[in-house]
């Protein structure tokens, strides 16, 4: 019965935290435009997501040792801190715009400027950081953010013409006055939305936390396996609601407020409200996990003690480098940068860094010194060598496609 609790608690955390403010105003901003047209796009994204995820999750639940741990000693030190910079990068990048998504979401309920805001929620961000047992940031804002599930109601409220939603999304059915290069360029936008790097960091390094084992190889694929789908399920019943609502008004989205205005209209108040409370838990659980993400990969690297399952002067390193992240994101966010710009430019450089994430799990998860009689098969190497195709053609195509469409004007 406990293993089954874990599986379903598990499988519900992962829905809840897979939408974060990444998918959630790219999603919204391609619904208005490009309906369901881009919707095979999430589709890859969460495929590859499971497939990387799984084998990072295998990894830490036989080795016990967490990504950039593995990296550093399985790579060298030279491409591990190749991937160490560039991951930072992207990571603190997101969290910047983590940080900025919960203030906007707490701006529709108050009447406050937004840079009133950030500070507090930088501390709020902090204080759950240092303070919080991992079990409770990991499971208490997943399950709130199961309260995104009110775009699947909107949508449903909204009765749309499935015919025309299978027809878009099967046919690639492009509207007529946007340009191949702005679809391409969303759909790239798309996949690193569902390929973010601080999730396989975050769940590989919370399987260590956890104390994962072999015995938690069946636990942690069914949590894999069914709540990231799940999860992309969300993002595609807020690209559809968008569709409806936003599209046949030529609404742009650049704002949190416009990705809310559909089921506001679907639902009323009641379903704003459910929805509002759903943007806070989506974006604090992503600015904790981003957060945290950073201190793991540094402490990781480098061989210092981290984690939340030690006490803080154990790990020095770790929460000093939490501290100096969330202030620097704080920071950023003073200087008055647009949160939604910031997720914009982080979703699309996160695409073009996915390789330096993804191909050394590939090469551990397949080194039998540290993984056993649990080596990838036939059908993991399959299936992560051709996601490592998409992810090189993406990651190629991404900064010139955002240069070239002026970030999807």
């Amino acid at each position: 019965m406990s293993r089954l609790f874990a599986v379903a608690l598990g499988v519900l955390t992962a829905i809840g935290g897979f939408v974060d403010i990444g998918d959630l105003v790219t999603n919204a901003q391609v619904g208005a435009r490009f309906g369901f047209s881009l919707v095979w796009a999430t589709a890859i994204g969460v495929v590859g997501i499971c497939v990387f995820a799984e084998m990072s999750g295998r990894v830490a639940a036989v080795s016990g040792r967490a990504t950039f741990d593995l990296v550093r000693e399985r790579l060298g030190p030279r491409v591990g801190m190749l991937n160490l910079v560039s991951s930072m990068l992207i990571t603190f990048l997101t969290f910047v715009a983590e940080i900025g998504g919960v203030a906007l979401a707490l701006q529709l309920v108050a009447s406050v400027h937004l840079l009133l805001i950030v500070p507090l929620v930088g501390l709020l961000v902090w204080l759950l950081l240092w303070r919080a047992r991992f079990s409770a940031i990991e499971n208490v804002l997943g399950l709130l953010g199961l309260a995104l599930v009110v775009f699947a109601v909107a949508l449903w409220q909204l009765a749309p013409d499935w015919s025309s939603v299978a027809h878009q999304a099967v046919t690639l059915d492009k509207p007529a006055d946007e340009d191949w290069r702005t679809f391409a360029y969303y759909a790239v936008a798309l996949f690193g939305a569902a390929m973010t790097p601080y999730e396989v960091f975050f769940f590989s390094s919370g399987g260590v936390e956890e104390g994962w084992t072999t015995e938690d190889i069946a636990t942690m694929r069914a949590n894999v396996l069914v709540g990231f789908p799940l999860g992309g399920l969300l993002s595609v019943a807020i690209v559809g609601c968008s569709w409806l609502v936003l599209g046949p008004l030529e609404i742009g989205v650049d704002s949190l407020g416009q990705v809310a205005l559909p089921v506001a209209a679907a639902l009323g108040k009641v379903g704003l409200a459910v929805a509002i409370v759903g943007f806070v838990a989506a974006t604090f659980g992503a600015a904790c996990e981003t957060g945290l993400s950073v201190g793991y990969s540094v402490g990781q690297y480098f061989g210092a003690q981290w984690g939340k399952y030690v006490r803080a002067r154990e790990a020095a390193v770790f929460h000093v480098v939490l501290l100096l992240a969330t202030l620097a994101a704080t920071a950023f966010l003073m200087t008055q940068v647009d949160p939604i710009l910031v997720t914009e430019v982080s979703v699309v450089f996160s695409a073009a860094a996915l390789p330096l994430t993804y191909f050394p799990i590939l090469v551990v998860a397949n080194d039998p010194d540290y993984m056993g009689e649990h080596v990838n098969g036939r059908l993991a190497n399959a299936l992560g060598t051709f996601f490592l195709l998409v992810i090189a053609v993406a990651a190629t195509a991404a900064i010139p496609l955002m240069i070239w469409t002026r970030m999807g004007q």
